[in-house]
């Protein structure tokens, strides 16, 4: 059984290490802790994990936010996975730093990334986890905020944080949504 697990972020460096990025970073855990190595192709890099008997495709876009949707309908399409088995992960401000959600569908809540795959999809029943960035910004300062990089506390926790949502990711695939929010949503 095939997936698509879209992380998002920025490519630059300059935006490697923000929260924005935290696709990006959790995808980057997975590959670190399976050896795995990324590739540039279309839309952005790819590797794939076997785990379980399923095959996960992980991608990092490279289209910039506001165009995710763009790789995620290209891959999609291309390596046949149906929406069921699509997950993106992002950040998400509405929830405090390090805090992970599963959900299967809801709305894009401002997120750029998200808008564009539902633009894209035509739908808003896809499953994203939600990586909690926190929301310690001054009103009107939230994009200032997601560009910006980890304080030295959340840098410091990143590793554990990551690893947690690297084991939602597997948990999707290999025991699917329901049970995974069950196990994971609390933590």
């Amino acid at each position: 059984m095939n997936y698509l697990v879209c992380g998002l972020g920025n490519p630059g460096n300059e935006y490697a290490f923000t929260r924005h990025n935290i696709g990006f970073l959790v995808l980057d855990k997975i590959a670190e802790e399976n050896s795995l190595a990324f590739e540039e192709g279309r839309y952005g890099w790819q590797t794939t994990l076997k785990h379980k008997g399923r095959r996960l495709l992980l991608l990092k876009p490279n289209t910039y936010m506001n165009l995710s949707g763009k790789a995620v309908q290209y891959w999609m399409t291309k390596e046949k996975i149906p929406l069921e088995n699509l997950l993106v992960i992002t950040d998400d401000i509405a929830l405090p730093f390090g805090k992970v959600r599963l959900r299967t569908k809801g709305s894009d809540g401002g997120h750029n990334g998200l808008k564009s795959i539902q633009e894209t999809l035509g739908t808003t029943d896809y499953s994203r986890l939600r990586f909690g960035v926190g929301s310690e910004f001054a009103k009107g300062a939230q994009a200032k905020y997601v560009l910006s990089t980890w304080n030295d506390m959340e840098a410091s926790a990143l590793n554990e944080k990551t690893k947690l949502a690297a084991e939602m990711v597997k948990s999707f695939a290999s025991i699917g949504p329901g049970l995974t929010m069950t196990q994971f949503n609390n933590r």
